[in-house]
């Protein structure tokens, strides 16, 4: 049997996440796909960053957590293709997963994952959900 958790529960464990990453991470945008785990040695090669903001995400309900507001656009530092994502404090990968264009079902999603040194990049979505429901 799997374990299952109230939805209070997932909620609580989402909120912690962003407790525990801290206000205003780092969010990085990496070609190819994301290494094995957050600890791996980090592969790709940085297209674009940016600082979020301090309270990047809503409260969580329903066992997900989504972005607070839009984030920024803000300007491609390198030419490739988008394929992962890592949230970072400092030298500290927190989370990491993949990015998709809109609709391709990637953990991230962005209009345009080609990208271009100096071109606008824009995050549509990026939404945090709990398992064990």
């Amino acid at each position: 049997m799997t374990v299952q958790f109230s939805t209070a529960t997932r909620n609580a464990s989402l909120d912690a996440i962003e407790t525990t990453i801290g206000a205003s991470p780092t969010l990085r945008i990496r070609t190819g796909p994301p290494p094995a785990n957050c600890a791996a040695v980090r592969t790709g090669t940085i297209l674009a960053e940016t600082v979020l903001p301090a309270d990047v995400w809503a409260a969580a309900t329903g066992g997900s957590k989504a972005l607070n507001a839009a984030v920024a656009e803000f300007n491609a530092t390198g030419t490739g293709t988008a394929g992962h994502f890592e949230v970072v404090q400092g030298a500290t990968c927190h989370l990491q997963g993949s990015i998709t264009q809109t609709g391709g079902g990637g953990d991230m999603t962005m209009a345009n994952t080609s990208l271009a040194t100096g071109q606008p990049v824009r995050v549509n979505s990026l939404t945090l959900t709990a398992g064990g429901a």
